[in-house]
């Protein structure tokens, strides 16, 4: 039973990353925007964190930092895609790479450095809920924070006047433009947004998941929760379940290598990858059913006819 409780924290622990990452992402998606750079800007997000938490040994100060270093990130995505129109695909790709080169340049003074994690805040009463309890209400409050992150966009989505625009603008760029709302506006605020959502989830590496800083230790994470945008058809529950599902999946492999299982660790270090081609291969069968989920504007540059 403990090692269950233990297995199921460190899902939830292994997912929360991807929940900040794919909920920006499905923001800015929802938007109409394609941005490639998760990567990139998570792996600022998670420089700036550590090196802020180190400096003033503030978590809240790291976190912070992490939202902005992945806003300031998002930002020049957005001057060069929504004000100079440049290639959508092509900056979200050179984002990445940007951000994973300085990041290991600013990240070399503080190799081998590390930080107390963030503590767990364990919720009254229903902490001692037996098995519920450890598993679910006894976490530090970031993993808190996504789950209400979620509930949070979905409530904007569906439920307000600028979620309805937003949508609109993901949607059919030229008519929302036509009535009088601001495209570039609302997709700049969507992307700062996913910026600063991917920075925190980049921070959560370094200061809560395994607090010190190791270059390109993100390994890919911005580009799964790419993934789990699509898998979850740009539904906000559903996106948390994918996360969930990934941050399984990772966990799951770490512990078969603890139990001594005759896999070389090399084809079970490939499983959360290896589960992601699938995923999208799999959706990518039922091309109708992508392109009604899909946002009809994703990825396409607006230009203003007046």
């Amino acid at each position: 039973m403990d090692l269950l409780v233990l297995i199921l924290q460190g899902v939830i622990v292994a997912a929360t990353p991807l929940v900040f990452a794919s909920v920006g992402e499905l923001v800015v998606e929802r938007a109409g925007v394609l941005n490639l750079g998760v990567e990139g800007m998570m792996i600022l997000g998670a420089i700036a964190g550590f090196a802020v938490t180190l400096g003033t040994e503030s978590h809240m100060a790291g976190v912070l930092a992490a939202a902005v270093a992945g806003a300031i990130a998002a930002s020049l995505f957005a001057v060069l895609t929504q004000m100079l129109l440049s290639n959508q695909v092509a900056t979200g790709l050179a984002l990445t790479i940007f951000g994973l080169g300085l990041s290991a340049l600013i990240g070399q003074g503080y190799s081998g450095e590390s930080t107390d994690s963030l503590a767990k805040m364990s919720i009254p009463l229903l902490s001692d809920i037996p098995f519920v309890g450890p598993v679910l209400f006894q976490h530090d409050p970031l993993v808190y924070l996504s789950v209400g992150l979620i509930a949070g966009v979905y409530w904007f989505l569906n439920k307000t006047r600028a979620g309805l625009i937003l949508r609109a603008v993901g949607e059919n760029h030229d008519a929302a433009h036509a009535i009088g709302y601001g495209v570039v506006k609302v997709r700049f605020a969507a992307l700062l947004f996913g910026g600063a959502c991917a920075g925190i989830g980049g921070a959560y590496l370094s200061i809560v998941q395994t607090p010190l800083w190791v270059e390109n230790m993100t390994a890919g994470r911005g580009w799964i929760a790419l993934a789990i945008v699509v898998f979850s058809a740009w539904r906000p529950g559903r996106a948390l379940l994918g996360a969930y599902l990934f941050g399984g999946v990772t966990v799951i492999q770490l512990h078969v290598q603890g139990l001594g299982v005759d896999i070389d660790a090399q084809y079970l270090s490939m499983l959360p990858y290896l589960v992601t081609i699938l995923v999208l291969v799999a959706i990518s069968r039922d091309k109708t059913r992508v392109n009604l989920n899909a946002p009809a504007c994703l990825g396409k540059s607006f230009y203003a006819s007046s």
